[in-house]
């Protein structure tokens, strides 16, 4: 009970902002909250576009709820987001933090979307015990994530809600959505930018490259930034990050 009172606030909550015939849908990393997303919605709302930012299933709640959803569901609900979106809009652009920018890239794979922007999406991650999560489940019931990197400093705290941990056994639901959206990179025909850190601590540092190197987009788009963390949404340079897709949500509407 006591940790969902921690998402007892409205940066943590569900938001939603009815705008131009362009919409966004912004979702969440994995253990996080949409209050990692609410700087990007603010600002993409202040560009007068619809933005639509999601909790997925088991997140802003607590980690016993999560240990009850799967991949399944974290994608279900990333699908129903979009045709909820698609009612509002003409055009949808998709765009996640962390596994929520994997998700973005499995909805551009596998439903027709007019932008993706994954953020700091992992195509694998740097933490082992994370990449063993379904041989290590049975053994360690609970990962805890560690305090962070020298850059972790320049979040900022009003928005930074998420989870201590995770259940273990999620890992590999979270692995499971890696490598069914690295598998089908090809099947990406939509424009896409990819935003990652040079100082990211908790992803394979080849993961934008990757994703843009398999694509089948002609407008492949990639923002590198530095001095900033994996969470780099809530660091100073999401300003930088909310610039760049409107720039990009521009020029799609521009095209069609």
């Amino acid at each position: 009970m006591e940790q969902a009172k921690r998402f007892d606030r409205e940066v943590c909550c569900r938001y939603f902002y009815q705008g131009s015939e362009d919409g966004i849908l912004l979702m969440h990393g994995f253990t996080g909250s949409a209050a990692h997303m609410r700087k990007l919605a603010d600002s993409l709302a202040g560009n007068g576009y619809t933005v639509l930012s999601i909790n997925l299933p088991g997140h802003a709640t607590t980690e016993a709820d999560m240990a009850k959803c799967t991949w399944q569901d974290w994608l279900e609900a990333a699908k129903q987001a979009v045709l909820e979106l698609k009612k509002h809009c003409s055009r949808v652009t998709v765009c996640g933090l962390s596994m929520g920018g994997v998700l973005a890239v499995l909805l551009a794979e596998q439903m027709q979307v007019d932008a993706c922007v994954p953020i700091s999406a992992p195509m694998a991650v740097k933490n082992k015990l994370l990449g063993l999560a379904g041989i290590a489940a049975t053994l360690i019931p609970r990962i805890a994530w560690g305090g962070g990197g020298e850059y972790h400093k320049v979040l900022d705290k009003e928005y930074d809600f998420g989870y201590s941990g995770f259940p273990t056994a999620k890992g590999a639901d979270l692995n499971r959505l890696i490598k069914l959206a690295r598998k089908n990179l090809f099947n990406i025909v939509c424009p896409i930018l990819c935003v990652q850190s040079q100082h990211d601590e908790t992803i394979w540092e080849g993961s934008a490259d990757c994703i843009l190197e398999n694509v089948s987009s002609e407008i492949r788009q990639k923002l590198w930034l530095t001095g900033v963390p994996h969470v780099c949404t809530i660091s100073p340079e999401a300003p930088a990050i909310a610039d760049a897709i409107h720039k990009l949500m521009q020029q799609v509407a521009q095209e069609a």
